[in-house]
């Protein structure tokens, strides 16, 4: 495979790409740590980098350097170190030398910060800005390799990787989306700072042999279990792995340092030092162990706290103070953080080909970061948050593109797998205002029209601004039924389509009309006492709708919010929801839940009707105040799996013999097949297809055998 220019040459020097002065010039500082207290380096260096022969005939040096091995480094040796630079930061003093984090460094390590700076101003969007963690490396063999401060990863290439066909096409994905904020029954749901499950806890969930860490007295994650083998999911979306400057029991969409895996997932309370590069190496392994693909949650609209705010600031992100404003702000919201500058154009070295060229800074810096994950950690495939704040869809092509380029060049020797390379890699965007443009530029997008039908029906009313009932169901099940602004289709494939009943996306902020709690909360707001009838309809319309299912980690057990909606101290619960899966071995109706969901996720995933996007419906019924609804899923020549589903109070009198329910459409098998009902695993008597009695709120799914 081609590797990055950038990174290539990082394999012996210590690189710094586009400083936004270089007079002085950068220098490299490096030493060994001590942990102290207070941690320091030891055998500390300053040395002054050069310009790197690829500059070319560049008249402004862009790429500065230190061959490493003229730095007297010892063999096998740990190195922390920094950049000295000269602030480039908007609105400060001019002439403050800093150091910062190496803008492409592999391993963080916050219990080393640089020095405060004498008389340098508070950022009040970040508190102390002048002060930046150390990055780690580690010199070996001539090379400088990744690692942890107090370990050796283990190597992840390609042949100790799963072969390409082992991992599951975009049509059979089911994606379990997981937060990194856990808690535990008993565990005050005041108090904002509950728990982080950490990358060894996340792999407890996907491997039996793997020990918990943070949560190793929740029983599901006890060895010899594996929750998510047992769900069944076949993708995992852990919310953002990259390093962030917050704590991980808080929001996770705040990306520092976007070429390392989070400090704070891979260090378990208790563990001296963060073994984050190990633990994801081995999260993402255990993955495609299991025939689990790892999808990358990505911050691509704005940074918290990135090198690059003092490196370089103007060409990598939009002056936050400029007056007027910068025409790349343009509505966008940084959140706090600052928003990456798409638009501006240079003349640089690329960090991707190395040729000097005209090139969009943070463009290629981000790309250069999307091969990163690629290629050392094996993901397979990327979720962009918060399209809207990118505002840059040529960015966005670019960046699916080139994965998928990426992606095909790695997996070659496989051209010829079933389904192919192209079906096992996927980009999907987030954008809830769904625009129809935006999946000319992306493979996909959340479908946040789905959680809006599905919870609508599933309380037995017609979704907002829906012509009917029926049209609600229509558009949930077969989402190349939906609409664009102009009428025209949204979606024309399924694997267009993410669909879920909730996402991270949460609030504990009743009435604010999103309904964005859990499903289990908005259930209890609409009144409903008994809650486990409508949460199986919500789950079989998510299994076997088209499109790709995704399940809010805890809903697949009815887990409700922890934070409660009433409670005066938590004002904003969005994307900290904390999961609780002590729930699931405490609770005995949402192990009944569970196993329902779990029957359905394995049907899903093994079924080739629900992997097509092939669907007829064959029944509706609203007379006498019933919504009884019926389609079928599956192409010319496979089986058919049909779903009948009653979305009222009213159903079948069984209390009479022979009470039964009519559809007339019901298609026929081939030849020595039967029907058999799945989520309650019996036959259906001979005669009875298309006849079986019905109940309120139920759905019942056929398949044959």
């Amino acid at each position: 495979m081609s590797f990055p220019s950038l990174l290539a040459r990082k394999q012996t020097h210590f690189v710094l790409w586009r400083p936004g002065s270089n007079a002085p010039a950068p220098k490299l500082v490096i030493g060994q740590f001590n942990a102290g207290p207070p941690p320091k380096l030891d055998s500390l260096k300053t040395i002054s980098m050069v310009a790197s022969p690829l500059n070319g005939g560049l008249r402004e040096t862009d790429l500065w350097e230190i061959d490493a091995g003229t730095c007297h480094l010892t063999d096998g040796q740990v190195y922390h170190y920094w950049f000295e630079v000269m602030d480039a930061n908007v609105g400060f003093p001019p002439g403050v030398s800093l150091r910062i984090t190496d803008p492409t460094a592999y391993t963080m390590d916050w219990r080393l910060m640089s020095d405060p700076v004498t008389g340098y101003p508070t950022d009040a969007r970040d508190g102390d800005s002048a002060r930046a963690p150390a990055g780690v490396i580690r010199w070996q063999n001539g090379k400088l390799v990744p690692t942890d401060a107090a370990a050796t990863p283990l190597s992840f290439d390609d042949s100790a990787d799963q072969p390409m066909a082992a991992l599951p096409t975009n049509n059979r994905l089911v994606i379990y989306e997981l937060p990194t904020a856990w808690t535990r029954t008993g565990d005050s749901v005041n108090a904002k700072s509950v728990g982080v499950g950490t990358f060894q806890d996340v792999l407890a969930l996907v491997r039996k042999a793997a020990p918990a860490a943070n949560f190793s007295s929740v029983a599901i994650l006890a060895i010899g279990n594996a929750h998510l083998q047992n769900l069944g999911i076949n993708a995992l979306e852990l919310l953002p792995p990259a390093d962030s400057f917050a704590d991980r029991d808080a929001w996770g969409y705040a990306t520092s340092n976007y070429f390392a895996p989070d400090f704070d997932l891979g260090q378990p309370i208790g563990q001296a030092a963060s073994t984050a590069v190990s633990d994801f190496l081995n999260l993402v392994r255990g993955c495609h162990l299991h025939g689990i693909r790892f999808i990358y949650d990505a911050v691509m609209a704005f940074g918290r706290r990135d090198p690059y705010r003092n490196g370089d600031y103007l060409p990598f992100h939009v002056a936050w103070n400029a007056s007027p404003s910068d025409p790349e702000q343009s509505g966008r919201d940084g959140f706090g953080g600052n928003l990456w500058k798409y638009a501006y154009q240079t003349t640089s070295v690329d960090p991707i080909s190395g040729a000097v060229t005209p090139l969009f800074p943070a463009r290629q810096h981000l790309l250069t970061h999307m091969q990163w994950w690629m290629r050392y950690y094996h993901i397979d495939g990327y979720r962009l948050d918060s399209i809207n704040n990118i505002n840059n869809y040529d960015f966005v092509n670019a960046f699916r593109s080139g994965a998928r380029a990426f992606w095909s060049e790695r997996w070659s020797n496989e051209a010829n797998a079933p389904g192919g390379a192209d079906a096992r890699f996927i980009t999907v965007g987030e954008e809830l205002s769904m625009p129809s443009a935006l999946l000319g530029y992306i493979d996909g997008m959340w479908n946040e029209r789905f959680r809006n039908r599905v919870r609508n029906v599933i309380i037995g009313r017609a979704a907002e601004n829906q012509p009917s009932f029926e049209w609600s169901v229509r558009e949930m099940i077969d989402c190349r039924n939906l609409r664009d602004q102009n009428n025209g289709t949204l979606f024309w494939a399924g694997y267009q389509a993410v669909n879920y009943l909730g996402s991270h996306d949460l609030t504990n902020t009743d009435g604010d009309g999103t309904d964005n709690d859990r499903i289990y909360n908005y259930l209890d707001r609409m009144g409903v006492s008994l809650k486990d009838k409508p949460l199986k309809l919500a789950f079989v319309c998510l299994l076997t709708a088209v499109g790709i299912p995704m399940i809010l980690a805890g809903d697949e057990f009815a887990s409700p919010m922890s934070f409660k909606l009433t409670d005066p101290n938590v004002t904003d619960a969005k994307q900290m929801d904390p999961v609780n899966y002590d729930l699931l071995s405490t609770d005995p109706w949402r192990k009944e839940i569970f196993d329902f969901v779990s029957k359905l996720v394995k049907f899903r995933t093994a079924t080739d009707a629900l992997s097509v996007d092939d669907t007829a419906f064959i029944h509706a019924d609203f007379d006498m105040g019933k919504r009884v609804m019926a389609w079928k899923r599956g192409g010319p020549g496979q089986d058919p799996v049909v779903v009948v589903a009653n979305f009222s109070d009213w159903g079948s009198d069984v209390s009479q013999p022979g009470a039964e329910y009519r559809i007339n459409n019901w298609p026929a098998l081939a030849a020595g097949k039967r029907w058999i009902e799945v989520t309650q695993g019996y036959s259906v008597g001979t005669g009875w297809e298309g006849r079986e009695p019905i109940y309120p709120w139920e759905a019942k799914v056929y398949a044959s055998v």
